[in-house]
């Protein structure tokens, strides 16, 4: 089976549809014309596209990418389409604490 995202206007994923793979190869036209609107073909196994795209998710098309939504407002993305902390995440169970803007132990 194959996976194609839906984008709205600005390229962020609206819903994720499972499309027949003898329509695969010509997907993109065929969700369109079936459903309407713009999509993207993804893969779930990230072979495609950096990543699976998931609501939420926006598409950049410069890239050619799926960026997942950004985490916290501190983040910053990179060249990589992947978000960053501030400061690398210590080894063991941390969560990110935006407020203090640093790892905190679970």
């Amino acid at each position: 089976m194959a996976h194609f995202a839906e984008l709205d206007n600005n390229n962020i994923v609206l819903r994720v549809c499972v499309v027949s793979d003898k329509y695969e190869a010509d997907g993109e036209a065929w969700c369109a014309n079936f459903w309407g609107g713009t999509w993207k073909q993804t893969s779930y196994n990230s072979n495609i596209r950096k990543r699976f795209a998931g609501i939420g998710c926006t598409y950049d098309q410069d890239k050619d990418a799926f960026i997942r939504p950004q985490p916290y407002p501190s983040w910053t993305l990179d060249a990589n389409t992947d978000w960053q902390a501030p400061s690398p995440k210590p080894e063991g169970d941390w969560m990110w604490d935006e407020q203090n803007l640093e790892w905190s132990e679970f």
